[in-house]
């Protein structure tokens, strides 16, 4: 599961916190799991939350725990204290290294995403969620750098059938 994309199904739709959320995995034990909401972007940036830092990047909502706390996910080794969660990919690690991996160049920023928050679940909570029809676990075969606006209704297109269908779905049915 760590690496993977966890796919909101449309039963989530209303759901404040994942509705059409796609969330990157990135630790799941006996204990829990903890992933990143990758495409909910906020209004904050990085000179924001944290005035010093050299860097201004955009700062995503990852999930609805301890968001009084900046977390990130990213593609450099050479970060101490880190935590891999796929190839190539991971998360965490000494910010000031972050801050000068990116001045110097060694990480750009197509290959960091910033969050406030993570979603957590407890021991047997995903599962549960998961076997209730809540969510899609998929390979991660997505740039979750880039743009990912639009990533949970071009991972349902992708998926096809009746799951389009729900991609091309305004956000407000209400409204259209």
């Amino acid at each position: 599961m760590i690496g993977k994309l966890l796919v909101a199904r449309p039963s989530l739709l209303g759901d404040p916190s994942f509705g059409r959320g796609v969330v990157l995995m990135a630790e799941n034990s006996t204990s829990g799991a903890i992933g990143f909401l990758v495409n909910q972007p906020t209004e904050y940036s990085t000179k924001d939350l944290i005035p010093e830092f050299q860097i201004d990047a955009p700062i995503f909502q990852g999930g609805p725990v301890d968001q009084d706390r900046l977390f990130f996910v990213h593609t450099s080794s050479a970060i101490s204290n880190t935590k891999k969660i796929g190839n190539q990919l991971f998360w965490g690690g000494d910010l000031y290294e972050i801050e000068a991996a990116l001045s110097s160049g060694n990480l750009t920023q197509d290959g960091i995403k910033f969050f406030v928050g993570y979603a957590g679940w407890d021991e047997a909570q995903l599962k549960r969620e998961c076997d209730e029809d809540s969510w899609l676990l998929v390979k991660n075969n997505y740039d979750i750098f880039g743009d990912t606006t639009d990533l949970w209704r071009q991972i349902l297109n992708d998926i096809g059938g009746q799951l389009a269908l729900y991609a091309a779905a305004p956000s407000h049915p209400g409204l259209n």
